[in-house]
């Protein structure tokens, strides 16, 4: 048996809507595969879903993922899934795109490696387009890779590693609250002005060469979102809020990540990291609202294999 381990990302990273993407060290799901006798990929079990994940192959971003995989390699070994699931659903922290992507590498090395980690992406975004109903790789490509990622073409898929800067931290504060892709993306228009185009496109060059300069003030004035966020932020309970305390305690940034309601913020050493998580943790829990943070590195290692 061989269990893979993939990470939470954090997708849009607010000037990137559908183009950028980081991985984080925690949360993620664990998958463990094995052969089995009938020659075809399963679901054996499934737990921490609350009964909310389908068994049904072709329904399951896990199984999805490692049955287009199969196909791709016309192997002939059935294979069983077992998935750990222990990211919330409905987080905005790349659930779905963690366990398409913990199977692909978890069932590529069952079968000898016969692919390269960035060789899976096409099948664990096969796997995620099953739960989000797109083929989007904001999610899938940090948490298989690792870091920060731009996605500069869809078609095809041409996805290009930024650098990291050593001291960047990211504060993820999850509240205890619901949010489907579907709703926060009904919520924003079909088409924008070309004085919104324009300012989104400045913010992410901006990000950009940020990131080449190891220039963390340059990255935080770009990470400005005018796409989806002024539409988005009236999902998220107490946004404004916990934006507030985050900017307080010495942010560097702060947003919606992907489509919510977890909320990130950037700083630049580990004690403001635990300050800010501190403050936007007591904005929301004194309104009621549980929730948790989680703070991290961007985690540069993405998905590997747990044994």
């Amino acid at each position: 048996m061989v269990t893979a381990y993939a990470p939470a990302s954090i997708a849009n990273v607010s000037c990137g809507f559908d183009v950028l993407g980081l991985a984080v060290d925690a949360p993620g799901d664990e998958v463990s595969v094995q052969f089995n006798d009938i020659g075809k990929v399963r679901i054996v079990e499934i737990t921490g879903d609350e009964g909310k994940l389908p068994f049904e192959v072709e329904a399951n971003t896990a199984s999805k993922a490692v049955l287009s995989l199969v196909n791709h390699l016309n192997y002939e070994r059935g294979i069983d899934i077992i998935i750990h699931k222990k990211m919330p659903f409905g987080s905005g922290l790349g659930s779905s795109a963690a366990s398409a992507v913990a199977a692909v590498v978890a069932a590529n090395h069952l079968i000898g490696m016969p692919l390269t980690k960035k060789e899976l992406l096409d099948f664990a975004i096969d796997g995620e387009a099953v739960a989000s109903g797109a083929r989007h790789a904001d999610n899938v490509a940090p948490c298989l890779l690792g870091g920060v990622v731009l996605i500069r073409s869809y078609s095809p898929i041409d996805i290009i590693e930024l650098p990291v800067p050593d001291s960047l931290y990211t504060t993820v504060v999850h509240p205890h609250v619901e949010i489907l892709t579907k709703v926060a993306r009904d919520i924003m228009p079909k088409e924008v002005s070309m004085k919104t185009a324009i300012t989104q496109i400045g913010n992410l060059g901006g990000f950009i060469a940020g990131l080449y300069q190891n220039d963390l003030a340059l990255l935080g004035r770009s990470m400005v979102d005018v796409l989806a966020e002024p539409y988005r932020s009236s999902l998220i309970p107490e946004f404004q809020s916990v934006r507030n305390a985050a900017m307080y305690a010495g942010a560097l940034s702060f947003g919606i990540s992907g489509s919510g309601p977890s909320m990130f913020a950037f700083s630049d050493n580990s004690s403001k990291a635990e300050q800010i998580g501190e403050l936007m943790e007591k904005c929301l829990t004194t309104k009621g609202i549980d929730c948790k943070v989680f703070i991290s590195k961007i985690n540069q290692k993405g998905a590997s294999v747990m044994w």
